[in-house]
């Protein structure tokens, strides 16, 4: 059985899916032979907005607690990547905890960029804890007319 039919359970249309588990707990599921991610593989998803300005494509992330030595943003063709760990800095009991919501560990989000940007001159800065990304788009966009001739 291929493995997005058998995360997915296309294969048993009555199946009982837990649509709220996470990607680690599906994969828990799926037999070893099947397997394209270790086990213990954890990674969270990064919240991004992003959004546009006359000449550049700006994406902003929350992301306290990293340093930017820990963060990696990559650009492949049309294809924005980035990637980093927060890291918690004690070691902290798991019954110890009455809450437990932040998340701690690497993190990564891609996306396909709306427009082709200048990739050679995209600039990251963290303050306050936001990363924010800018890149400069490659061209802006003109309608041109063309007439049609007889």
């Amino acid at each position: 059985m291929n493995f997005f039919k058998k995360l997915t359970e296309l294969n048993n249309p009555k199946a009982n899916v837990n649509i709220n588990a996470s990607p680690a707990e599906k994969l828990a599921d799926i037999q070893p032979e099947e397997q394209w991610l270790p086990n213990d593989y954890e990674e969270g998803q990064l919240a991004i907005d992003v959004y546009q300005v006359k000449d550049a494509i700006i994406v902003k992330s929350t992301i306290a607690g990293v340093k930017p030595e820990d963060v990696d943003i990559s650009i492949n063709n049309d294809l924005l990547t980035i990637r980093g760990a927060r890291k918690l800095a004690e070691q902290i009991s798991e019954d110890d905890y009455f809450y437990q919501e932040c998340y701690w560990g690497g993190f990564s989000r891609s996306i396909i960029l709306p427009v082709e940007v200048k990739a050679d001159e995209v600039e990251a800065t963290i303050e306050n804890g936001v990363l924010t990304v800018v890149l400069p788009k490659a061209q802006i966009a003109k309608q041109i007319s063309i007439k049609v001739k007889d």
